[in-house]
């Protein structure tokens, strides 16, 4: 049991170890890492909303569901095994052993990420990220695939994925921890992963039905759903990136000020390049640049000054916005730009810190140093960032292909959803539900009246299920008012 007490501050002293020195625990920073990984969690269903949004609505309720559930699958993993494979003291330098299994022994001792929390904080605050980054990939399936093998894929993919990936850049057993590799808050565990396992997603489902024509040249259902993610993911970010920190200090504040910088030139990058294009100043044009400044701005967050994170922001919205090109040369259906924006972004932001990476804001906290970037003549450091970057995705990939080949053959988990579900909607055929209870959904379908008898027997099923009036007569797979 935990021996705890207080001294005259509020601070909490910790006898972890009769043999060693009580920890004291600073309830400023205790308080704000609670705050942030409370922030970090609301960005889980703000990749949902910004999905949801640019999707058909008869798939968009499926990215909504998928945004909690993929995120409740996350954090019992963590719970599990996945904080003992990333972090315990005891592991190799490519992953953990099972030692805090279940979270055994994770309580009041110093944590590996920082002395000034203890570990259980830190283990809460990490599920965080180990929860929220299996939603990114979400993006790669959406419109056909199945949602249990997405459960399943989730799960094992943490394991297999993830935590290895989290080892090698924050435990401090891990090779591109000890090699030199900088990254604050997670562009390569994260943003690499997430973008790379999207990609992996498109190419082993191959392309949604109908994809080249007209039927997919559609514009977002909701654009206020893209906003209302991006808001949300913008608020989030303050605790992913100022949270990284691991206390409340001057380097904190710090991280939040470039976050907020990179993020608002980014979106205005994206927004005004794309306006030279369609002469329009697009809602989802600043949201998708919003996005590629906060991933852009991760890996260097802790690192960088103000003057620098708008670079940040601007070369990531540049980059990400050409990179979304990609997948029309290679010929792969990614529905969201998770790889140019997450994988491509992550990339640009990681070198972007090897350039710009400062010591002196390193020293803001006073206890950390590095010897820096090319801005401190420190050239050697690119070469580092390119080594953990180049070996995250070349990992993720494969990795991520090969789980999909695996669980995509096992009895019952099939992952791609039929052509009559694809036709007419995961929502309908997987979850039995709609978006929006009053809306015509044959505009989505491609030959409504082909399908009235299956849409009729599901509206009815859903009218009854909720005692709501159903016009009878109407077809064409339309919900009658």
């Amino acid at each position: 049991m935990p021996n705890i007490t207080y001294n005259d501050s509020g601070d909490i002293v910790a006898t972890y170890d009769p043999t060693a020195e009580p920890a004291v625990y600073n309830l400023g920073d205790t308080t704000w890492i609670l705050v942030a990984a409370v922030l970090v969690m609301i960005m889980a269903p703000g990749v949902a909303f910004l999905y949801s949004g640019l999707l058909r609505r008869k798939n968009a309720l499926s990215m909504l569901m998928l945004g909690l559930a993929v995120y409740s699958v996350g954090t019992i993993q963590w719970f599990f095994w996945g904080y003992s494979l990333a972090f315990s003291a005891t592991g190799s330098k490519f992953i953990g052993d099972l030692k805090h299994f279940g979270l055994m022994n994770v309580l009041d001792a110093p944590s590996m990420g920082s002395s000034k929390i203890p570990a259980l904080l830190f283990a809460f605050y990490q599920s965080m990220f180990a929860a929220v980054t299996p939603v990114i990939i979400i993006g790669g399936l959406a419109e056909r695939a199945r949602m249990l093998p997405v459960l399943v894929f989730t799960f094992v993919w943490a394991t297999l994925v993830y935590d290895p990936i989290a080892c090698w850049v924050w435990s401090g057993n891990g090779w591109l921890f000890q090699l030199g590799d900088l990254d604050f808050a997670g562009g390569g565990p994260v943003h690499m992963t997430s973008g790379t396992a999207s990609l992996a997603w498109s190419l082993y489902l191959g392309k949604r039905r109908g994809y080249g024509t007209e039927k997919l040249a559609f514009r977002p259902h909701s654009v206020s759903h893209v906003i209302l993610g991006t808001t949300l993911l913008w608020f989030g970010w303050f605790g992913f990136n100022g949270g990284s920190e691991l206390a409340g200090n001057l380097r904190a504040f710090q991280a939040c000020i470039v976050t907020n910088l990179a993020t608002a030139m980014a979106g205005l990058t994206w927004m005004f390049m794309d306006f030279f294009y369609t002469g329009n100043y697009s809602a989802v044009s600043f949201c998708s640049g919003a996005l590629a400044g906060l991933i852009a701005i991760t890996p260097a967050a802790g690192y960088v000054g103000a003057p620098s994170s708008l670079a940040v922001g601007f070369v990531g919205a540049v980059g990400a916005n050409f990179a979304t090109g990609i997948k029309v040369k290679l010929g792969f259906d990614d529905p969201v730009d998770g790889f140019a924006l997450h994988t491509i972004g992550g990339l640009i932001g990681s070198i972007m810190t090897g350039f710009l990476a400062d010591s002196r804001v390193v020293d803001f906290d006073g206890y950390n140093s590095i010897t820096g970037g090319w801005i401190n003549k420190h050239y050697e450091q690119m070469g580092y960032q390119l080594a953990g970057s180049l070996s995250i995705i070349a990992y993720t990939l494969v990795v991520s292909y090969l789980i999909l080949f695996v669980i995509d053959h096992i009895p019952g988990l099939r992952l791609r959803v039929s052509e009559e579900s694809e036709i007419l909607g995961v929502d309908e055929t997987e979850l039995g539900e709609a978006s929006y209870d009053y809306v015509a959904l044959h505009r989505d379908l491609e030959f409504p009246n082909e399908h009235a008898d299956f849409m009729a027997g599901k509206t009815a099923a859903s009218s009854n299920a909720s005692h709501e009036k159903v016009n009878k007569e109407s077809s064409g797979g339309a919900i009658a008012v």
